[in-house]
């Protein structure tokens, strides 16, 4: 086996970190009317021994709070001497947004139907130009994390080109109960990275504003597989699991009507085709109407706030075929059991990381 050979000094904005260093990296981004500069800090730890330089990053949506859990955890897992290859932290894209407690910048737009950006543009084209031509086109792998949009929650889930072979070997090392082979939209950061040849895994779980220990503790150890499967830390002698739990194709379920929605059905649940997924009625609890389930899935979405307009998309369905339904099954069950008391956030056991 060839020795791995050492690493070299990492720049970025500016800063040169050197091998077996950490050091944390304030980018320019943008300025605001009141002349106060916008950064995004970067932590970089570049170890020793080359190897990959992997980018984790979150709250590319300001109110998208559980990947910077993920990320502090991540950082306090690591030590940049011990590291093969160069991790890139990013716990807050969006400081903006962050800041705000809002999904968007001050120009309303998403930061991530902005990529790669513009010198020109409006604060979201800048700043999405910065962060995508200083730090992501430095990186050879990434994983950026996400939850649902506000009044949603999401079933800890991956969305990633499955048809790219770097691609799906993350997924499978990461370890999700759910991988969907999904489309990029344009102005994404995976479209736009995966456009320059570097492999992304979109990780989804839990809500806007609000903690979700399951979603949490799951991505922490699906970054930390996925860092090992890359050979930046020690190998685990446990071997991965030879199959994924990948939806065929998924949907929403959309009200028919206006109203109080009661769900019957729970994040994670299994449904077969016409069962109920929910009732909803007026406030006076005239012309009930029953929400049932199109055809056989699982609940990876769901709508939380109790009022609902018609048409709003209610539930998040994905599809399987019955070997791979009955896997996402059997992740799901292990994920709750794994999270006996909601809302706590676990310190995540690594031994081997040294």
């Amino acid at each position: 086996m060839a020795r791995a050979k050492a690493n070299r000094s990492f720049e970025l904005g500016g800063v040169d970190v050197a091998p077996g260093t950490q050091q944390t990296i304030q980018l320019d981004v943008a300025q605001l009317y009141t002349h106060t500069p916008l950064t995004i800090p970067v932590e970089v730890l570049n170890g020793r021994l080359e190897g990959p330089v992997l980018l984790i990053s979150a709250a590319i949506h300001g109110d998208e709070l559980n990947g910077v859990e993920v990320v502090r955890q991540i950082l306090s897992l690591i030590e940049p001497a011990k590291l093969k290859g160069t991790l890139v932290a990013v716990p807050v894209v969006n400081v903006f947004g962050f800041i705000q407690k809002s999904r968007y910048l001050p120009d309303r737009r998403d930061l991530n139907r902005s990529f790669p950006g513009s010198q020109k543009g409006s604060i979201a084209a800048r700043l999405a130009h910065q962060f995508f031509s200083q730090v992501v086109t430095r990186c050879s792998h990434i994983i950026d994390l996400h939850t649902a949009a506000v009044y949603r929650t999401n079933l800890p889930q991956l969305r990633a080109n499955l048809d790219d072979p770097e691609s799906s070997a993350m997924a499978q090392a990461f370890g999700a109960p759910v991988v969907i082979n999904a489309s990029t939209r344009d102005g994404s950061l995976r479209a736009e990275a995966q456009a320059k040849g570097i492999p992304v895994l979109t990780f989804e779980g839990g809500e806007a504003l609000r903690f979700d220990s399951g979603a949490i503790n799951m991505a922490i150890k699906g970054c930390i597989r996925v860092m090992r499967s890359l050979g930046m830390l020690p190998s685990r002698r446990r071997s991965l699991s030879d199959t994924m739990a990948v939806a065929r194709s998924t949907s929403w379920v959309r009200a028919e009507q206006d109203g109080i929605i009661r769900s019957q059905v729970a994040l994670g649940s299994k449904v077969k085709k016409g069962d109920v997924l929910a009732k909803i009625a007026a406030p006076l609890g005239h012309g009930e109407f029953t929400l049932l389930a199109p055809k056989e899935g699982i609940v990876i979405g769901q709508h939380t706030l109790p009022l609902v307009n018609e048409g709003d998309a209610l539930f998040h369905l994905a599809y399987f075929e019955q070997q791979q339904a009955d896997e996402a099954m059997a992740q799901i069950d292990s994920l709750f059991d794994e999270d006996p008391n909601p809302g706590i956030i676990y310190d995540v056991d690594e031994p081997g990381l040294t």
